[in-house]
């Protein structure tokens, strides 16, 4: 038995990476009022010297190939290596401190909390 989609929404992760540019290069895959998906392509990226994330809402994020380090403030970092993923909770400033040329990402952006 077969189940049809009701979503148009289709693809694959590992398909179509854009090629390197200036920067990490972002996708949403999904979206709706309570999460974004995104799939980010970093070709050997960091984030821009002094510059922090600081958002809104939960963020969860693993890592589909390549080698990453995050920085939080306070100093923590964190190596990530392909098929790790971490948590970030809402308004945990971070910072992405180095990624390999072939880093793929997916990212869970969570609406916040009302």
């Amino acid at each position: 038995m077969s189940v049809e989609l009701q979503a148009a929404g289709r693809g694959n992760l590992f398909s179509a990476l854009p090629p390197p540019a200036g920067a990490e290069v972002f996708q949403t895959l999904f979206a709706d009022p309570g999460c974004r998906v995104e799939r980010i392509v970093s070709h050997g990226h960091a984030s821009a010297r002094g510059d922090w994330y600081d958002q809104d809402g939960d963020e969860w994020v693993v890592l589909l190939a390549g080698t990453a380090a995050l920085r939080f403030e306070g100093g923590d970092e964190v190596e990530l290596k392909a098929g790790d993923w971490i948590t970030i909770p809402a308004h945990r400033r971070h910072r992405v401190e180095s990624t390999s040329t072939d880093a793929l990402w997916l990212a869970v952006h969570c609406a916040p909390a009302a």
